[in-house]
């Protein structure tokens, strides 16, 4: 075996011990991980759906500022920000 795989290996046992449940820091608290089954399963009764698109950097920082300063929720700051977009256009074409 050589010196690369003896390190890698030492690598791996190490990030599994770094992952293992209940291997949480002492003091802190352990908040348990939603199934990505159950998260859709949620996602779906409030009517979401997954959208993803490419945007320049400039724009996604913009957006994250915005997030920040309305609580740092990204989803809802996109969503907020597309629906008065739209609004703004229909309201505009209409006229």
């Amino acid at each position: 075996m050589k010196t690369t795989d003896l390190a890698k290996n030492d690598a791996k046992k190490l990030m599994g011990k770094m992952a293992a449940p209940g291997s949480t820091a002492f003091g802190s608290t352990a908040v348990p991980a939603v199934d990505k089954r159950e998260q859709r399963k949620r996602d779906q009764a409030l009517g979401l759906v997954p959208f993803a698109v490419k945007l320049n950097s400039e724009l996604v920082k913009q957006l994250q500022v915005l997030a920040a300063e309305n609580g740092g929720d990204m989803n809802a700051t996109v969503a907020e920000v597309l629906a008065r977009g739209l609004a703004a256009q229909e309201s505009g074409s209409g006229a």
